[in-house]
């Protein structure tokens, strides 16, 4: 990724995706009518002005196509029915999306890969969007620095907004006690159970030992993910303050029938 693109573009895949919806009848047509293509064409003194027509309007899109394009086409177009079925899970299935050890900001300041860390959180979100996950579950190490730059803030908190809020249903219940296991400063609740909030992809994390909670010339431990769970932009489970008398007070979610504790 060069310095010029903009991590909030999204990759020509994923662009491309759902266009081409005239390929499966093209390819259908042909098998309906195999004796035409056996037939050689018969030459005619009219072929030399032939080749000056021009072409039809299909092939004309295909040529303006690239070939990752068509390639991704072909596989969007092949498993359209298991996506489907993927994208409308029944009431009891429970789907969470995994991602660990982000890292964001590294290597912020190189001209070459100071986008990378970012573009990346970004293609998790986008295929969690895609496949219509329950929640996100970011297990360690969301920021590279205990003390991030306000860029790396700025673009992360950014990327999150984006992604995480909108008007559809929650599914998931949380089911213990929130003020034992979430860390929130807002509500006492999860961000997407706020009413001043329209959170629709819920966001959870724990913090890792790169960004660990610290006194910042306070005696009050804070870490870089306070910040965004102060925000509503994700939910803070999973903290210690005291490494001597470690308590876990897991999280109980339910979807229908089925219950997961984190």
């Amino acid at each position: 990724q060069t310095p010029s693109q903009s991590i909030t573009t999204m990759p020509p895949r994923r662009r491309a995706r759902g266009r081409a919806a005239a390929a499966p009848a093209a390819a259908e047509s042909s098998d309906s009518e195999p004796e035409q293509q056996q037939q050689p064409r018969q030459p005619d003194d009219n072929d030399e002005d032939d080749d000056d027509e021009p072409q039809n309007t299909t092939t004309t899109t295909n040529n303006n196509t690239s070939p990752a394009d068509n390639a991704s086409e072909t596989s969007h177009n092949n498993n359209s029915g298991n996506n489907n079925n993927d994208n409308h899970p029944d009431e009891n299935t429970l789907r969470i999306l995994l991602s660990t050890d982000n890292h964001l900001g590294y290597l912020e300041k190189d001209p070459i890969r100071g986008n990378d860390s970012f573009a990346a959180l970004e293609e998790v979100l986008s295929l969690a969007r895609l496949h219509k996950v329950d929640l996100v579950l970011l297990s360690g190490d969301l920021f590279h620095d205990n003390k991030p730059s306000r860029r790396t803030l700025y673009t992360t908190m950014e990327i999150l907004r984006r992604y995480c809020m909108g008007g559809e249903a929650v599914n998931v219940q949380i089911v213990s006690d929130q003020k034992e296991c979430l860390r929130s400063v807002v509500s006492g609740r999860a961000n997407y159970e706020d009413e001043f909030y329209s959170v629709d992809l819920p966001i959870f994390t724990i913090h890792g030992n790169h960004d660990d909670p610290t006194r910042d010339g306070s005696s009050e431990l804070l870490s870089a993910i306070d910040l965004l769970s102060v925000s509503n932009l994700l939910n803070y489970f999973g903290r210690q303050d005291a490494v001597d008398n470690v308590q876990v007070s897991p999280i109980l979610l339910q979807k229908g029938g089925t219950k997961v504790a984190l």
